[in-house]
């Protein structure tokens, strides 16, 4: 049984360990891709209501996602909370644990275009 990975305060967050054989993490990071492309676009279609292709790829790219660690071994948090709690579970955990760092991400990035 995986350790309570959300608390209600995000910053309360305990990142999941997925498995350090190589395979098993490639194939759980292959899922969680999956899972966080399927995250990133419905969050993007609820806040901004129409199809962005620049935020679904600054929220998925590697860059990104090199913030929080390797990014196979963050994909692969994802596919194992999705394998272990199913959908819900995983888009929140996702949001959880990538959100607040996009958000202060994006308001840099409007503040230097000014």
């Amino acid at each position: 049984m995986l350790a309570p990975a959300l608390a209600t305060d995000a910053t309360l967050l305990v990142p999941i360990q997925p498995p350090t054989d190589p395979v098993t993490e490639q194939q759980l990071a292959w899922t969680g891709d999956a899972v966080l492309a399927l995250w990133a676009r419905e969050y993007i279609l609820r806040t901004r209501g129409q199809i962005d292709t620049d935020t679904f790829l600054a929220l998925t790219s590697n860059a990104f996602l090199q913030s929080f660690g390797r990014p196979t071994r963050v994909e692969a948090e994802f596919g194992l909370v999705y394998q272990q709690q199913g959908l819900a579970a995983a888009f929140a955990y996702i949001e959880a644990r990538l959100l607040p760092t996009f958000q202060r991400q994006e308001a840099n990035r409007r503040r230097q275009r000014r």
